[in-house]
């Protein structure tokens, strides 16, 4: 998603949170109830302690736990640089699923993206 497009979709959301450098959004095996678009920033995804993906402004994520049924988080979130969040929780994120397409449509090709980079990293 592009960083224009992560504002325009995440405009109307009222909550926003910030993050300093070095601060951690969520941890591996916690509950998750929201999900976050990067307004401002950049993240690190890490899996049992290791940096996994960089994420950058115009990105989601956090929106496995409120599709998967166990609601944990597979990953730890964390703030390489200060960030400025947007942020949905599950109510919010099915509303805008079930009710604004092109919002469903962004958030699947964010994830096939990252998805992708995994299976081809030479080849983004």
């Amino acid at each position: 998603m592009t960083v224009a497009r992560t504002v325009e979709l995440f405009s109307k959301v009222p909550d926003g949170k910030r993050f300093q450098a070095g601060e951690t959004v969520f941890s591996e095996g916690d509950a998750g109830t929201e999900m976050y678009g990067i307004i401002e920033g950049t993240v690190a995804m890490q899996v049992d302690g290791k940096t996994v993906e960089t994420i950058k402004a115009g990105d989601v994520f956090g929106e496995g736990a409120l599709v998967n049924p166990d609601k944990l988080r597979r990953s730890t979130a964390l703030a390489l640089t200060d960030c400025q969040l947007a942020v949905l929780d599950e109510e919010r994120f099915k509303f805008l699923i079930t009710n604004t397409p092109m919002f469903a449509l962004e958030v699947m090709r964010s994830y096939s993206d990252r998805l992708r980079h995994f299976k081809h990293p030479q080849g983004n």
